[in-house]
């Protein structure tokens, strides 16, 4: 029987891999997502499934500053962290006051389970906005792939629910109990593990890529599953912020997860 190779795109959305148009550009996002086009043209008859997760937030959004507001009525700027100290102080309020306890305890939760702080982000993926499209170049090649395969690229959505941060396209941030959208995509990880071969890349390395893969590899535990994925690093970039190392920290969770049989390899080595 032939080897099973599953490709797995993480949010190649213009949001993230344009330019000019993103809302939130990640610096090299764009020739990421060329290289895996490319491969997909030329590798893409020995792909059995491509699977693409999709930002799809609402403009109103935990992440999103008019989510927000200070003392003097202004929203956040991008890349303000927010505390649940700082909710309990005012610093930062919720628009909707009843709401002020849920994401203080929100906050805690995310200390609690190690998590990122919160992070407020430029609004992005907006649902139905030219943001929220995967990037034309590998679209084109998505396209291609389907009439030679005759099959669907599989596209998960994620982040719709405006009250928990969704960057792994396994689970939310902090599932949520009447929202089975936020919870373990359980069918998802079934189809993985079904697979030889798991190919990751996408954006971004520091965030969504890097949230998806390690929930990947908890849920496998076994090293013999974890040896199935393979980060594609010329498929991938970090965030850039002014104030956290990302890439720092992206080469540091590669590390960690190669130790437990994760490999890494280039989009030309298929």
């Amino acid at each position: 029987m032939a080897e099973r190779i599953d490709l797995l795109i993480i949010d190649p959305q213009v949001s993230f891999c344009d330019p000019e148009k993103g809302e939130l550009y990640v610096p090299g996002a764009e020739n990421d997502m060329q290289n895996v086009a490319n491969m997909i043209d030329r590798f893409g008859k020995k792909i059995n499934k491509i699977h693409v997760t999709l930002d799809c937030h609402h403009k109103i959004d935990i992440a999103h500053p008019l989510m927000w507001k200070n003392k003097q009525g202004e929203n956040p700027q991008p890349f303000t962290i927010i505390t649940a100290q700082d909710i309990q102080n005012n610093k930062w309020t919720p628009i909707f006051p009843n709401l002020k306890q849920r994401f203080i305890d929100y906050c805690n939760k995310l200390a609690q389970a190690g998590k990122y702080q919160l992070c407020i982000w430029a609004e992005h993926c907006k649902i139905a906005s030219q943001g929220n499209m995967v990037l034309p170049i590998l679209y084109d090649s998505l396209e291609k792939w389907e009439e030679l395969k005759c099959n669907n690229v599989d596209f998960v959505t994620k982040g719709s629910n405006p009250y928990t941060e969704h960057y792994s396209g396994i689970c939310a941030e902090i599932p949520l109990s009447d929202d089975p959208s936020t919870q373990l995509n359980t069918a998802f990880l079934q189809t993985l593990i079904e697979s030889d071969k798991i190919l990751i890349c996408g954006e971004a390395k520091s965030h969504c890529l890097k949230f998806t893969t390690e929930n990947i590899i908890s849920e496998f535990k076994d090293s013999e599953l974890i040896k199935k994925i393979i980060l594609l690093e010329d498929g991938t970039s970090s965030v850039i912020s002014p104030f956290v190392d990302f890439p720092a920290i992206s080469e540091q969770f590669v590390k960690d997860n190669m130790a437990k049989g994760m490999q890494v390899a280039k989009t030309t080595d298929f």
